[in-house]
């Protein structure tokens, strides 16, 4: 057997879904072929078909043999005809939490030939990492409703953090930004003035922390001025940690800045057991079946994939043939203006890969 053999479990999910993950399945085997290792990939139904049918979302069973894998790679989670929130919350947020990926890894970078909303800006300008707390905060599920449907209605909805979900969080990002061994600078984004006990938590944790690493740059920013600076100086960061609900809103705005949907993947990662990686613009029902949408999101995923396991020569590569696709063969981002289909996309990186030399 491969020493190197990887056993990675697809979930193609809903609408373009399965169509993205095709390419990045392909781009994959390719880099595996060229490097000299195996995948072994174990695809699962799960979606809004399977709970139309089944009534089923995530069994029992696949959650167990989810734990078992080395990676996860998703394709998009999104129905029109299941009602919103089912599958988010029973499918994506339930294995996020029932695999305590408590890490949403989101790269925000510019590449060569990407066009950007923001007026002047450069790659060099846009390039910065967002880590998201993933299992607490708002999304964490508490709460509820009473006196539903009558004039005193009263929600409420709870943002839970723990002292252990926050420092684990703080404690990965000082790790990461060391690692990437760039600006070595981390900023917490809060709102500390109005959030006083969360982020008072956060706050604390984040400079008890610091102390430990003397070599990283620390600074605070609102999630407002976070937001505000993002637009006008995007430059000025190199990695962010922020809570749940902060880094959803955020992670949507860079993802814009750095050319759209198209380009744009994440990872939820659990540092010491299965992560789960995706592309962000969600399964697109319009585009289903005809070939148009961009797939680069979802083999970007695929890249961060490889790093996960090791396998950071093949994720090299693959963001090496992305970089070439983008300034040499796309003439946009877009769903059916790239000037050429999902498949050719995504066999014009496959050749890219075949032809690295570096």
């Amino acid at each position: 057997m491969n020493q190197r053999h990887y056993r990675i479990a697809t979930i193609p999910g809903d609408g373009t879904g399965p169509e993205v993950v095709r390419e990045a399945v392909k781009v994959l085997d390719e880099v595996a072929l060229k490097e000299g290792f195996t995948i072994e990939w174990i695809p699962y139904d799960l979606g809004g078909d399977r709970y139309l049918k089944t009534g089923e979302i995530l069994p029992e069973s696949v959650v167990e043999e989810l734990r078992e894998v080395d990676a996860i790679l998703l394709g998009a989670i999104g129905h029109p005809d299941v009602r919103p929130g089912i599958l988010e919350r029973g499918l994506l947020l339930e294995l996020r939490f029932r695999l305590d990926q408590y890490i949403n890894l989101r790269p925000v970078v510019l590449y060569p030939g990407v066009e950007t909303p923001l007026k002047d800006k450069k790659p060099e300008d846009i390039d910065f990492i967002v880590i998201r707390e993933n299992t607490e905060g708002l999304y964490s599920g508490a709460g509820g409703i009473l006196r539903q449907g009558t004039p005193y209605e009263i929600a409420v909805q709870e943002s839970i953090n723990t002292r252990m979900g926050v420092e684990r969080c703080i404690r990965y990002a000082f790790e990461y930004t060391r690692k990437r061994n760039k600006k070595k600078k981390l900023t917490l984004c809060g709102k500390t003035n109005v959030l006083i006990y969360a982020f008072g938590l956060w706050e604390r944790v984040f400079y008890e922390v610091a102390k430990e690493y003397p070599d990283i740059e620390t600074d605070y920013a609102h999630v407002d001025a976070t937001c505000m600076w993002m637009v006008k100086n995007p430059e000025w960061f190199d990695v962010i940690v922020t809570d749940n609900m902060f880094g959803d809103i955020i992670t949507d705005l860079g993802a814009i800045i750095q050319g759209g949907m198209g380009i744009a993947a994440g990872g939820n990662i659990n540092p010491e057991g299965v992560s789960m990686f995706e592309p962000i613009g969600g399964s697109a029902p319009k585009y289903t079946g005809k070939n148009v949408i961009n797939p680069l999101a979802a083999i970007c995923a695929g890249q961060m994939l490889l790093e996960n396991i090791g396998e950071e020569r093949a994720a090299r590569i693959v963001i090496e043939a992305v970089k070439k696709v983008v300034s040499r063969d796309l003439k946009s981002l877009a769903a059916g203006k790239m000037g050429m289909t999902t498949t050719e996309v995504g066999d014009k990186v496959c050749a890219y890969v075949r032809d690295y030399e570096g």
